[in-house]
């Protein structure tokens, strides 16, 4: 558990944690959610330290910033990748040459900024209980990379990073870990709830439309569906019920 864990760690942030070449591939995929709660530690241990020293519009800044360079903005990358293929209107095959090439369509970068302000608002919108969501949201947002995994097939023939998480039978327990998040978002009580439904609901979208549109996901898809699902989440906490 341990080895996988870290791995997963490795891969989701930029945490030196082992060697780079050591990729347990599937292996790591249960442990998603734990590691997304991990990452949420320290967001809301800086997110505390930062309110005795600035406005909360600014921390909130921060907060999103910690959250790019941390991750090193991998799912950053997948999303404006994967913005720049679906919203492109091409077959298929030309969607999936569009996110492999490096460069940043018009697409690319609105989705960007629209997740990026996104979460910024919801943040700054985040009075009771923030603390709560600055740990739990990022852990969702893993989780949905180990509901998709379960769910879709990759579909990038000529393989990729993401292909290893798909190299085995994906069984339900792999998504025990998302179960850390739902226990622990028991304590918002109904709103806790409803995290659920918004959370069941996003993922569901996001997934039934990579189904429709490419058959499946790639992973600059995963990445465009973690981001998405983390900025839904803060804007849904910050709105309130």
């Amino acid at each position: 558990m341990i080895k996988n864990l870290l791995a997963a760690l490795r891969f989701l942030t930029i945490l030196p944690l082992g060697k780079p070449a050591d990729f347990p591939g599937h292996r790591m995929v249960p442990y998603f959610p734990l590691a997304g709660l991990i990452l949420g530690l320290p967001l809301a241990l800086i997110d505390a330290v930062f309110q005795h020293i600035f406005p909360l519009s600014i921390v909130s800044l921060i907060d999103v910033v910690f959250l790019a360079v941390f991750t090193g903005a991998l799912h950053l990358d997948g999303l404006a990748d994967t913005a720049d293929g679906l919203f492109s209107h091409r077959s298929r095959e030309e969607v999936l040459r569009i996110m492999k090439d490096s460069r940043v369509g018009t697409m690319g970068i609105l989705a960007l900024i629209f997740v990026l302000g996104t979460k910024w608002a919801g943040i700054s919108s985040l009075h009771e209980y923030r603390v709560f969501y600055l740990i739990i949201v990022p852990a969702y947002a893993r989780g949905a990379f180990t509901i998709a995994i379960h769910f879709l097939d990759y579909v990038r023939p000529e393989g990729g990073t993401a292909g290893k998480f798909f190299a085995s039978d994906r069984s339900i327990a792999s998504l025990g870990w998302l179960l850390a998040p739902v226990v622990f978002s028991m304590w918002l009580g109904f709103r806790g709830i409803i995290l659920n439904g918004v959370f069941i609901g996003i993922v569901m979208l996001v997934t039934l439309h990579y189904k429709k549109r490419l058959g499946g996901i790639t992973g600059d898809m995963l990445g465009a569906l973690g981001e998405v699902t983390e900025a839904g989440l803060f804007l849904f906490a910050g709105v309130g019920v």
